[in-house]
């Protein structure tokens, strides 16, 4: 039965997929920015019923910038999710835009890319990612750069908070958890590590049951004279505290 309901999920969610896919080429460009995000949260959180992944909400996500929200990654599914949450803009790896479709979808919600192997481009990321703060944008980053196991933190890369220092803005932190709801405990079906290919992650995704991305959103701050490097660290340290709270 598991196998037969994840096909029915792979359907559901790839129709879904195609549905924003010519929403982005037809639909997007005759839309105001306000009506864009409205329309990403809503496919964001279609998609994950599709699925079959519950969305729970803890604290307050922004809903205007400017701020940088940062968060642990465990999963590919951690963009749509946050998107569930509330519309902000990703700083993505560049390999991203090439994929078919996904690469479509993905320049349409306004991801800014990035080619993590050149330190010019990472300062380039650095200088536009001040200019959509200081237009007034939420941009996500993901500062351990690649997933985890969602058991432990990886060390966060600064880079980006100093987008945030040179723009005046807040940093948000939010941590995501995959959990299994008549448990409670982690659940690792979603996670995206190591050996993992991606249909192979996708498809331990589809096959599961009673997951839940749990996303706790910290409160704003501001660096306060503190430098990235710092800044970065705290952040690390509030989304691991975030990690401790109660489970829901």
């Amino acid at each position: 039965m598991s196998t037969l309901r994840a096909w029915g999920k792979l359907a559901l969610a790839l129709l879904h997929i195609v549905v924003g896919f010519f929403t982005i080429l037809l639909v997007f460009p005759r839309l105001e920015q306000a009506e864009k995000e409205r329309r990403i949260q809503i496919w964001s959180l279609e998609m994950l019923a599709r699925i079959g992944i519950r969305l729970i909400v803890k604290g307050k996500p922004v809903s205007k910038g400017p701020m940088l929200l940062v968060a642990n990654h465990i999963s590919w599914l951690d963009i749509a999710s946050l998107h569930a949450a509330g519309f902000c803009r990703f700083v993505s790896k560049a390999d991203i835009k090439k994929w078919p479709v996904i690469g479509t979808l993905a320049t349409g919600v306004g991801t800014l890319f990035i080619e993590r192997e050149s330190r010019r481009d990472a300062m380039r990321v650095v200088r536009h990612t001040t200019e959509r703060l200081l237009a007034g944008d939420v941009i996500a980053v993901f500062p351990e750069g690649t997933t985890s196991d969602g058991q432990a933190l990886l060390p966060f890369h600064a880079n980006l908070f100093q987008a945030a220092i040179t723009a005046n803005a807040p940093v948000q932190a939010a941590s995501l958890q995959f959990i299994d709801t008549l448990t409670g405990q982690r659940s690792a079906a979603p996670c995206y590590i190591g050996d993992d290919t991606l249909v192979g992650s996708v498809w331990r995704t589809l096959r599961a049951s009673n997951i839940a991305v749990v996303i706790s959103f910290d409160e704003p701050q501001r660096a306060n004279g503190r430098d990235r490097r710092a800044w970065a660290l705290d952040a690390k340290a509030a989304i691991e505290k975030l990690r401790e709270g109660p489970a829901p």
